[in-house]
């Protein structure tokens, strides 16, 4: 019965350390809410990854386009530039400007 008074203290010197343990998981550096909260910091960045690679893909396609059409080049300088075709007429509206409110 005197053999397991040393084997107590190494038993309870186990739990102690299995205790430290699963706070330092739970609660410490590199624990798990550091863990979930870079999850979610990584979710984020894939949804903006994805977004800009959309945006990137789209203006790779108009790029394509304006080197191998015309058309695409024709759109810009008439929308952009104001440019136009020989023998088109250009017309312009202008709509008035409100009177100004005279002040009594």
């Amino acid at each position: 019965m005197k053999l397991k008074h040393p084997y107590r203290w190494l038993v309870l010197g186990l739990i102690a350390l299995l205790i430290g343990l699963q706070g330092k998981l739970w609660f410490g550096q590199g624990g798990r809410p550091e863990v979930r909260h870079l999850q979610e910091r990584v979710a984020t960045q894939r949804r903006e990854n994805a977004e800009l690679r959309k945006r990137n893909d789209a203006l790779a396609a108009e790029v394509e386009d304006l080197k191998s059409g015309t058309e695409a080049i024709e759109e810009r300088a008439r929308s952009e530039l104001g440019m136009i075709k020989p023998g088109e007429v250009f017309y312009q509206v202008v709509e008035p400007e409100a009177p100004a409110k005279e002040s009594e």
